[in-house]
């Protein structure tokens, strides 16, 4: 049976206003990593009102809606924490109440990412009234938890604990109109130094673990900003879009761009405003392209001349996430998220751009602001992270990204989302679905997959 696009995209169009309302109810409720409760009672609530067959949370706080009994399962996940607002001088208006125009919604979580949970709960309502839920397939749609503080650890959980393995899962993080098959991984490293205390009087007599930091502080700016011509001391890190680097994935290195490597905290400790400090401690988001392992990263922060200077008084590590979800539920993990990329042929890939082909065609679609963006290709990938980085990262689960929203949104003040792209991203949705074809799946879509560390992590 051939697909009526004509009517899944008018279909899709009868709930605008529904998946407005729906996303400005959500952006109403406050909903930060940790503190996700009452935006997951608003999203069963209008599941449960939708008529799904099944809504249920799961002990870590995940909101899970399933539409359809087959036995195998497509999921649409969408994380429904937000960051914070940080400055609320930046705001122009009430992020949790903001307004709304014929065009867009404005409010905090509006791209990153609940304007992905409104076209989701939408598009499975959608297949549930044209009576297109795959035969042999139910629907599950995810309101994810924690993504902000640990992407990926709510699928972890979902994987480990709830036992469910879907077929594939599409995630709704906003894409620009484009549909993504990976992106960079990234890790959370910790650099400890010890020094030796003494009044502030006489400083030579204590040894300032601040100064030695501010060695090794340069030298991960070096590590983020050098080249990596011969006579480098530190190679930088754009060394690895480069084949004598990185003869087996450069090619995947070029396509997601260049690791880098940021200090994000400083910590210290003191006796006193009068004493040399005797220990400092530093946060260094690193971000990682094709190529780059954990153990890689970790060992070229301790290979830094200034970090083999100062020996056994320099300790690297990786982080650990502990943090309990709203429900006090506790998933330890290690704030490590793989890199990943699928092959451009795979089903689910080809389901989703066969499904915007037949909808809207092979150019990316979005309003006349952001015109900029129909010139980059249909497929292509995220700059930041996402769940996929334990969905495909850490399990191989095949994954591929299409949301509404802009990246360039994301975490900003003055967040807005599109209208045009909740439609547009429903219709997908229901497309796709039906338009996955498992005869042509393979064992292996990735074309990388960083996978995991040598933790036992459960």
């Amino acid at each position: 049976m051939a697909l009526d696009f004509q009517k899944i995209n008018e279909a899709a169009e009868n709930y605008r206003a529904d998946m407005a309302a729906f996303l400005r109810a959500m952006i109403s409720h406050p909903s930060e990593s940790c503190e996700e409760k009452e935006v997951v009672a608003c999203i069963k609530a209008e599941m449960e009102k939708l008529n799904f067959d099944k809504v249920e949370v799961d002990g870590l706080g995940n909101v899970i809606g399933w539409m359809g009994d087959g036995e195998k399962i497509i999921a649409i996940d969408s994380h429904i924490d937000t960051v914070g607002i940080g400055n609320i001088d930046n705001w122009e208006q009430d992020p949790y109440k903001g307004y709304e125009t014929d065009e867009i919604i404005y409010g905090r979580g509006g791209s990153d990412q609940e304007g992905g949970m409104a076209s989701a709960v939408y598009g499975a309502k959608i297949m549930k009234d044209l009576d297109l839920i795959p035969e042999g397939y139910k629907i599950m749609i995810v309101g994810s938890v924690q993504e902000e503080d640990c992407d990926g650890m709510c699928w972890q959980y979902i994987y480990n604990k709830d036992k469910i393995v879907p077929e594939f899962v599409i995630s709704t993080e906003p894409t620009d109109g484009g549909i993504y098959r990976g992106h960079r991984g990234r890790m959370e490293i910790r650099v400890d130094v010890k020094g030796v205390s003494c009044h502030g009087s006489a400083p030579e007599r204590g040894d300032n673990a601040i100064y030695k930091m501010a060695d090794i502080i340069a030298d991960v700016r070096a590590l983020n900003n050098n080249g990596c011509d011969e006579s480098t001391d530190i190679k930088g890190l754009v060394k690895m879009l480069s084949p004598k680097y990185n003869p087996e994935h450069y090619e995947d290195a070029q396509f997601l761009g260049r690791g880098t490597c940021t200090v994000s905290q400083i910590f210290y400790t003191s006796p006193s405003r009068c004493a040399v400090a005797d220990s400092c401690a530093i946060s260094i988001d690193r971000r990682m392209t094709a190529g780059e392992t954990w153990d890689s990263c970790l060992d070229e922060i301790r290979a830094l001349p200034s970090v083999q200077k100062y020996g056994d008084d320099v300790k690297v590590s990786m982080y650990m996430y502990d943090r309990p979800s709203w429900t006090g539920e506790v998933y330890e993990t290690e704030c490590y998220f793989p890199t990943w990329i699928n092959k451009e042929n795979a089903a689910h890939v080809q389901a989703l751009v066969d499904a915007h082909k037949g909808l809207f065609g092979d150019k990316r679609m979005g309003p006349d602001s952001r015109k900029e963006l129909r010139n980059r290709p249909l497929i292509d990938k995220w700059t930041f992270s996402t769940n996929g980085v334990a969905i495909q990262g850490r399990y191989g689960i095949p994954c591929v990204g299409f949301g509404p929203g802009a990246e360039s949104q994301a975490h900003a003040p003055n967040e807005i989302t599109y209208k045009d792209d909740l439609v547009r991203c429903a219709a997908v949705y229901v497309a796709a679905a039906n338009l996955y074809n498992e005869d042509n799946k393979t064992d292996d879509v990735s074309q990388f997959r960083a996978g995991k560390t040598n933790n036992d992590i459960k």
